[in-house]
């Protein structure tokens, strides 16, 4: 179920390892975001932003994230 902190998350929550370790979760590049759908996302909140975030993409929706990006840089 998706909720408006959900969104608030993407735009503030910042990936904990990897390659990608200190970046935002709404900037997770595509292909990143499809490897895990493939190898398995992790079974914790993080998970579900990352899966969150790659329907977000898919579907062609990043415009949801302005005004919420905006409110962070306020």
């Amino acid at each position: 179920m998706l909720d408006s902190q959900d969104l608030k998350s993407v735009v503030t929550d910042r990936m904990p390892f990897g390659k990608y370790q200190g970046r935002l979760i709404a900037d997770l590049p595509e292909d990143y975001l499809l490897w895990f759908a493939k190898k398995g996302f992790p079974s914790s909140r993080l998970g579900h932003l990352m899966q969150l975030m790659l329907v977000i993409r898919e579907n062609g929706l990043e415009g949801l994230l302005d005004p919420l990006r905006g409110s962070r840089r306020a």
